[in-house]
Order: C-alpha cells, then sequence, then structure tokens
C-alpha cells in the first residue's frame, strides 16, 4: 500500500519498490535470525513434552558443564513438573526450572553431554519454530527458507516476515538504481509477535519485551 503526502492511495507490488522510494534513501534491514527453538523431549517416563524457547537469559558454570538458562513455553499431556529432567536428543538434555515471577513463563535449563556444544546440539535437534498459519511439520529446508536473504544475528523464534518478500535483486537495484544506502539493526522476534490479545481493554494488554541492538555504524 503505497500512501503519497498527497493524491490517491494505491497498492503496488513488492517489485516496484525501487520505483517507489525517494532517491539516496537509506534502507534500514532487521538482520535477526531464527533460530531451531522447537524442542521435541521426552520425560524419564516417555512422555512427551513440546518445549519453545524464547529467549536465553543466562549461561553458567556447573560442575564440569555450562548451562544455558532459556524463557520458554512448554506442553505435555500431563501438567508439567518443576525439576524433571527431559532427554532432547543423545547430547542434549533440560530440566524445568521454575515459572519466572515477571513474565509467567517457564525457565528451562539446557545442558549437554559434554561431546558438543548447546549451540551445536540446538542445531542438529532443534525445529524451526514455524507459524501456526503453515500447515505442516517443519522439514530441514526450513532452517534456511524460513529466514530473510539478510539474516545473520540469532535469536529469534519468528521472521520478520516483511522482509521475506525481499531479494538479493531487488536490494541491488535499491543500490544501482536509486542510490539507496543500506544498514542493519537487529531486534530479534519473540513472544509479542504471536501471543494473542485476551484483555477486553487493549490498555492492559501486557507486551512482552524483544531484545534489539542498534549499532554506531547504523546509527550514524
Amino acid at each position: 500500500m503505497v500512501v503519497p503526502p498527497s493524491g490517491p492511495v494505491s497498492l503496488r507490488s513488492i517489485a516496484d519498490l525501487a520505483d517507489l522510494l525517494p532517491p539516496r534513501s537509506l534502507v534500514v534491514l532487521n538482520d535477526t535470525r531464527v533460530i531451531p527453538a522447537r524442542l521435541i523431549a521426552q520425560k524419564e517416563t516417555g512422555g512427551k513434552v513440546e518445549i519453545l524457547l524464547l529467549r536465553r537469559t543466562e549461561t553458567r558454570r556447573e560442575g564440569e558443564r555450562d548451562v544455558e538458562i532459556w524463557r520458554a513455553l512448554g506442553k505435555a499431556s500431563k501438567a508439567l513438573r518443576f525439576g524433571i529432567e527431559l532427554r532432547v536428543s543423545p547430547t542434549l538434555n533440560a530440566r524445568i526450572l521454575a515459572r519466572a515471577e515477571d513474565d509467567g513463563l517457564l525457565e528451562v535449563a539446557l545442558y549437554t553431554n559434554g561431546k558438543t556444544t548447546i549451540e551445536d546440539a540446538l542445531s542438529a535437534c532443534g525445529r524451526m519454530p514455524l507459524p501456526p498459519y503453515i500447515k505442516r511439520d517443519a522439514v530441514p529446508e526450513d532452517v534456511e527458507r524460513y529466514q530473510t536473504v539478510y539474516a545473520k544475528t540469532p535469536g529469534a523464534v519468528a521472521a520478520p516476515t516483511a522482509g521475506l518478500h525481499l531479494s538479493h535483486a531487488l536490494l541491488g537495484r535499491l543500490v544501482a538504481l536509486r542510490g539507496c544506502e543500506v544498514t542493519t539493526v537487529t531486534l530479534h522476534v519473540g513472544l509479542g509477535t504471536f501471543a494473542p490479545v485476551t484483555a477486553p481493554d487493549l490498555d492492559d494488554h501486557k507486551m512482552h519485551a524483544e531484545w534489539f541492538e542498534v549499532s554506531q555504524t547504523a546509527a550514524k
């Protein structure tokens, strides 16, 4: 939708963007990268638990191993008990610690068997958190397909979907034909992007915080 300072509103294709932006505009892109945040784990009893990692809050040392603490959502056939150990893969384990007081999310500890890093273990066994309107399970190709072409900084649990329309060719046209400058900021898309509004009054809806960074280069 193109809304000019004056004149009629028009509907155009994203392919027309290079013809619409004023010459020498600054184009700011969000370079966040979606992580494989959906984990399917098993209790010692064999019951299945689904965990959606939202954001890492801490990395600490426990004995001989590194442990990452994450805020997360969890789902199981029976109520989750705090303190239970979960097996995510042969190399990755999880433990449900508590429910955070500030936002009510689960606090989950992740740790490996020591033969790999937590990041590598997540890459191997985690699944891409596809949005619910995609009516299929995630496949390995989604690790790259559910990203913008300029995704670089891991941390999002959902893609900044407006950016999925941009291609390298279109960005090249913006630079070559319109003299645009391109810079990036990072904003990790989190729970707030898909959490439903349940409060009758919008003023009572609690927004979830999201991590962001604007570099000195981008600011200038």
